[in-house]
């Protein structure tokens, strides 16, 4: 019987899971199968395509606790679609004619892969089981184990995704510092864009951390930087509508009276119909390999700025976004944990062959398993009727309802 070989890739964008993620894994077989060779693929998909690995080394083992420290992805991520053969050719991952899942699946065979743990989102666990399914029917035989990646945590039927709680976390230290720019001059609106194209849930989230970390702050009496001034005063999610006018009248209101507001937006929020607006003005929308919209060429932010900014009689208005700085941060204690458990767990349900996705399945009573490729898929909507939301939505004051 060959020996097994284990590869792994990250893909996507950057959650604070990765690193951590990487080093859980080689940590884990360390300790249950020391005998398993490691490769990691730079740069997820693109290094299988190009054959371009890293060996883990025994010196990595030894330090593969250092990632835990560390955000980003040590091995390097990438989005690359692999039944996109245009893109594929466009990149020069491949050539004209070649097909990019066989030539990513003949590579992994001719390393000897016969375990891939894939650290991504929908699309990335996705593709892996495309890539073992062509396997499979080429009489190759590969065990294929992802971990469930996304600050948006929008996987279905996945409970918490990994990465989530931090970004959520690190989201609200962000705006802590940006909302005291409300000082720097009279009448300001600021709007803090979150990332989350169809899911709410990290924006709803960082609002909670937020007014979590500020509550029990002490104030000098009389100043400006006082409990108002650090509140949120509107929540807007792809999950939820809201008439402009009335709103607008709410936040002019709250203006007026304390001489500042603050948004809290999703990137997605009203996305569809910013994307009509422009397309039906004759834009050209530029998509990815996924045909996702790019989200960063929409600038939602800018769009609510200029709705708002005239209505509400800003003297001064500014658009921050805290997706980069939150994506990019080391896993908080929380994810740590999740981490440690999905991983121990990919590492055994591979060892046993068993392929699938980690994850608190919700249609198990949020049991922790191995959930089957089919039943992954991204764009999972924000329960808007969870308590803990409807307590934050009650904080601030504001009302919703389902859009």
């Amino acid at each position: 019987m060959p020996k097994q070989k284990v590869a792994l890739l990250t893909a996507g964008g950057l959650a604070p899971c990765l690193s951590s993620a990487v080093g859980g894994l080689i940590e884990r077989y360390t300790d249950v199968a020391p005998d398993l060779d490691i490769i990691a693929y730079r740069s997820g998909y693109q290094g299988v395509l190009l054959g371009d690995s890293i060996k883990i080394t025994a010196e990595m083992r030894e330090k593969a606790p250092l990632l835990h420290r560390y955000g980003g992805s040590p091995i390097g991520n990438s989005r690359v679609k692999l039944t996109n053969a245009a893109d594929c050719v466009k990149r020069g991952l491949v050539k004209e004619g070649e097909n990019p899942l066989r030539v990513a699946a003949e590579r992994l065979a001719s390393d000897g892969v016969t375990i891939l743990h894939t650290i991504g989102g929908d699309d990335t666990n996705t593709t892996a089981a495309d890539l073992a399914a062509y396997l499979a029917a080429n009489s190759y035989n590969l065990t294929v184990v992802g971990l469930p990646k996304t600050v948006d945590n929008d996987v279905v039927p996945i409970r918490q995704s990994l990465g989530a709680w931090t970004a959520a976390e690190v989201g609200a230290h962000f705006f802590d510092n940006v909302s005291n720019e409300q000082t720097a001059a009279p009448r300001t609106l600021i709007i803090h864009e979150v990332m989350g194209r169809h899911c709410g849930w990290l924006t709803a989230a960082t609002a909670r951390a937020y007014l979590n970390r500020t509550k029990n702050n002490e104030y000098m009496p009389g100043m400006m930087t006082n409990a108002k001034m650090k509140s949120i005063d509107a929540v807007y999610l792809p999950e939820t509508a809201f008439d402009l006018a009335s709103e607008a009248a709410r936040l002019k209101e709250i203006m007026d009276r304390t001489g500042h507001a603050t948004l809290f937006i999703s990137e997605g929020a009203c996305l569809d119909a910013i994307v009509a607006e422009r397309e039906a003005a004759g834009d050209t929308i530029k998509r990815d390999a996924f045909g996702h919209v790019k989200i960063d060429t929409i600038n939602v932010g800018g769009w609510f700025q200029k709705q708002f900014a005239t209505l509400v009689n800003a003297e001064r208005s500014l658009v921050q976004k805290s997706g980069y700085f939150a994506r990019s941060a080391p896993a908080n204690s929380d994810d740590l944990r999740l981490i440690q458990s999905m991983t121990d767990l990919a590492v055994e349900s591979a060892l046993n062959k068993v392929s699938g996705v980690t994850g608190h399945d919700e249609a198990h009573n949020g049991k922790l398993r191995t959930i089957e490729f089919p039943r992954i898929k991204g764009g999972k909507p924000f329960d808007i009727s969870t308590k803990w939301f409807a307590e934050v939505m009650d904080t601030i004051g504001q009302k919703y309802r389902e859009a």
